[in-house]
């Protein structure tokens, strides 16, 4: 069910009627691991550690449905260009396909260890697959075939790359499918060739655990971020780092605007490490920040833990943070945003 508010209500507790008022969705038991828009913006899927991934309308947050079938945390998903096809990454050891519209399962894909980031690359021809080491079989990345034909698909692996020290939370294709840009525990990004399987380059900018990568609009530049406290901005290809937007805690997920040269970060202290229970003690808001000049613009309170998932709507007018606090918030932003220069 979802909760509205009413005419003048002001969840995020701020006295001035303009605040902007999210729409609050409570569909997950359990911490919030990652958010997807569709291409369009009007689907918005969301991922847990409750086993359930949810389907919900941007708009008015309504709840369209769950996909039934996991029985492990889903930490990772993706949506087809069309809309169609939705993947997801899971800890049962299995990234599953589904039917966007009817929620059917139509395939699975089954592997020896936890599965973490699921990604479909431009085209939605081929897919990659990330496995978590287990029992001593280090992490890995596994890229398979997307069959147009759903009758047709198939596990065949095309190539699996490893040589990543530690679990691999994000894997992203880069620009024209010719790279897949990846992060995770170790805290190096990585750039691997995908006809080879082998490292490109790697970036050491980074102290701690990467938790997020999100790419740009046009893929030229990408968003990490860290449990060092940073979100860092770098080259697609080269890998050199841009920009580094220093918070007071640490980093769980970091967005770039589709539209302005803003970014959102959201995190917060670890749940573990949480002894007050007030909002704002535990650094649980969004921030926002200037892109070019490293700056932050403002905050929106709201979640009472951590902040684990961020997706901008591809408009540019929304954005939805999902929580440790198991609550989903859309965010349209007020006119006053778009007046910030």
């Amino acid at each position: 069910r979802t909760r509205r508010f009413p005419p003048g209500a002001d969840p995020l507790g701020s006295s001035s009627p303009a605040a902007m008022r999210p729409i609050l969705l409570k569909g997950h038991e359990r911490p919030l691991t990652f958010i997807k828009y569709n291409k369009e913006g009007d689907l918005l899927f969301t991922c847990a550690k409750d086993h359930h991934p949810t389907l919900w309308y941007s708009d008015d947050g309504e709840r369209v449905g769950t996909y039934i079938g996991h029985n492990g945390a889903v930490w990772t998903c993706d949506v087809s260009e069309d809309s169609k096809t939705f993947v997801t990454g899971s800890a049962d050891t299995t990234c599953k396909m589904w039917d966007t519209e009817t929620g059917t399962c139509y395939f699975t894909h089954q592997f020896e260890q936890p599965v973490r980031a699921v990604a479909l690359s431009q085209g939605d021809q081929h897919m990659v697959i990330s496995s978590d080491p287990f029992m001593g079989v280090p992490a890995a990345l596994h890229i398979v075939d997307v069959a147009a034909n759903r009758e047709e698909q198939t596990n065949e692996i095309k190539i699996s790359m490893s040589g990543a020290e530690g679990r691999i939370n994000r894997a992203l294709w880069g620009p024209l499918n010719r790279t897949i840009l990846t992060g995770g525990e170790d805290g190096i990004i990585r750039l691997w060739d995908v006809e080879t399987g082998k490292i490109v380059h790697e970036a050491n900018d980074h102290k701690k655990q990467i938790q997020h990568l999100s790419l740009s609009l046009d893929k030229t530049h990408f968003i990490s971020a860290s449990l060092d406290k940073t979100a860092k901005l770098f080259d697609s290809e080269t890998l050199e780092c841009l920009k580094t937007y220093a918070a007071d805690r640490p980093v769980n997920a970091a967005i770039l605007s589709p539209i302005l040269d803003h970014i959102i970060l959201g995190g917060g202290q670890d749940a573990m490490a949480v002894t007050t229970t007030h909002s704002k003690a535990g650094k649980f808001d969004s921030k926002i920040f200037y892109k070019i000049y490293e700056e932050e613009i403002g905050g929106i309170r709201g979640h009472f833990g951590p902040i684990n998932a961020l997706a901008w709507h591809p408009d540019g007018r929304s954005f939805t943070s999902g929580g440790e606090d198991g609550y989903v918030r859309i965010h349209h932003f007020d006119n006053d945003y778009f007046r910030i220069k």
